[in-house]
């Protein structure tokens, strides 16, 4: 039976209203249902993970996940929003983002037409600013999406250390009170907190303020016994001895000195093409022919290829 968190079991994930008091929920977070959800969204993982994710539910706190590229930073936010059968806004980061992209923008060419039609029926700019400057007119970016939504949603802010130091500090403002405030319309405030998941691959350091209202998570990539759990699971095709090769082969190639080590997607897409070939063995020949799907930097791949017989030796 599905868990449906957003129902019957939502109550014990929101998180008060300030000066309110909070209602007695109909069922208490613990980490066994956390970890009962996970499984029920297919997210392999490990204790520590598990604890982070419900303490990050339990107390209120955004979660903060760093790692390298590729290690399933990004699939914690899907997964919470599967397992609170609420939806997920992302914010997409990236250098030069400004709070007019993230935040929200005036639709000005819709604007522009309703001022053409009203001044063309004769009203004065009294009467026409309190039609333009209405919530019709109000293009919702992903964080006011996530503070105006009728329900607590979650919300992704992807690779945050690609944006800038000023945008962090208003990422920290805004994470602070979850209200926004708007000249024409005034301070709108969240209806229901998002729970929130920010994932850095480390590019740049950031702010110690930031990570100081975070609850810290580091996830790397999954060692050879978890990747292989996550390849039974994800492409229940492969035969299993085929699987514990590709994990082993997987894991000695992450550790070579790679411009881009494989992800656990690139993993996963390339198992699947091990099946569609007809792989019944990962031997040098099936590890030169698919190579493409694991790396994607031509360097990389000469690298690899080159200790590919010594590499397929090793994974039996």
């Amino acid at each position: 039976m599905r868990l449906d968190l957003h129902d019957e079991h939502q109550a014990a994930f929101r998180p008060p209203r300030r000066g309110t008091a909070r209602a007695a929920p109909t069922m208490e977070i613990t980490p066994e249902i956390v970890r009962e959800g996970l499984k029920r969204s297919r997210y392999v993982t490990n204790e520590r993970v598990e604890t982070a994710i419900f303490l990050a539910l339990a107390i209120d706190k955004p979660l903060l996940i760093e790692g390298p590229a590729g290690a399933g930073k990004t699939e914690v936010a899907k997964v919470l929003a599967d397992l609170l059968s609420t939806d997920l806004v992302r914010l997409q980061c990236y250098e030069g983002l400004d709070e007019a992209r993230a935040l929200y923008e005036w639709n000005y060419q819709k604007q522009l037409l309703r001022m053409q039609a009203d001044e063309a029926a004769g009203l004065r700019w009294e009467d026409l600013s309190e039609h333009i400057f209405s919530r019709e007119y109000l293009l919702e970016r992903p964080l006011l999406r996530a503070i105006t939504a009728p329900r607590r949603v979650v919300l992704l802010i992807d690779e945050v250390d690609k944006s800038d130091e000023e945008f962090e500090a208003f990422l920290l403002e805004l994470l602070s009170d979850f209200q926004v405030s708007i000249p024409e319309l005034g301070t709108i405030r969240a209806r229901e907190h998002p729970v929130v998941v920010l994932t850095s691959n480390r590019a740049r350091e950031l702010s110690e303020a930031l990570r100081r209202r975070c609850l810290h998570l580091f996830i790397d990539f999954p060692g050879i016994e978890q990747e292989r759990r996550i390849i039974e699971l994800k492409v229940p095709d492969l035969d299993e001895r085929l699987a514990a090769e590709a994990a082993r082969f997987v894991g000695a190639v992450r550790k070579m000195q790679l411009r881009k080590p494989p992800s656990i997607a690139e993993t996963l897409d390339w198992c699947r093409a091990l099946v569609r070939l007809g792989v019944k063995e990962l031997d040098t020949d099936a590890i030169r022919a698919t190579l493409g799907l694991l790396l994607k930097h031509e360097d990389d791949r000469e690298k690899v290829e080159a200790k590919a017989s010594a590499l397929a030796a090793r994974t039996r």
